[in-house]
């Protein structure tokens, strides 16, 4: 059975940093190219970060370079998503997601307020 869960959100402050997780279960996680989505309230859901399966390649959506960070453990079976100078507008539920299989976690709430 196909499971993603992630974890890590909660409330920070503006300018702090929070890492997500998201561990991975039920197929051969270190074939899977691995996404991170977020969606703010009242907005479409947006990609953030990817990481390719071979070699970790990794790109990012301009709102997020250089602030935020993809990684992976293919022995863990778990992706992360580090971010740091969060601002106010990083508020939103944060999903997983692998591909190919279109796997989707429940996703987790990040808060970014004073």
């Amino acid at each position: 059975q196909v499971q993603l869960v992630e974890s890590g959100g909660g409330l920070v402050e503006p300018g702090g940093s929070l890492r997500l997780s998201c561990a991975a279960s039920g197929f051969t996680f270190s074939q899977y190219s691995m996404r991170w989505y977020r969606q703010a309230p009242g907005k479409e859901r947006e990609w953030v970060a990817g990481i390719s399966f071979f070699a970790g390649r990794t790109n990012y959506a301009d709102s997020v370079k250089g602030r935020f960070t993809i990684s992976r453990d293919n022995v863990k079976n778990t992706v992360y998503l580090q971010m740091h100078s969060l601002k106010p507008a990083d508020t939103a539920v944060s999903y997983c997601h692998a591909s190919p299989g279109n796997y989707w976690g429940p996703g987790t709430q990040v808060t970014v307020s004073s």
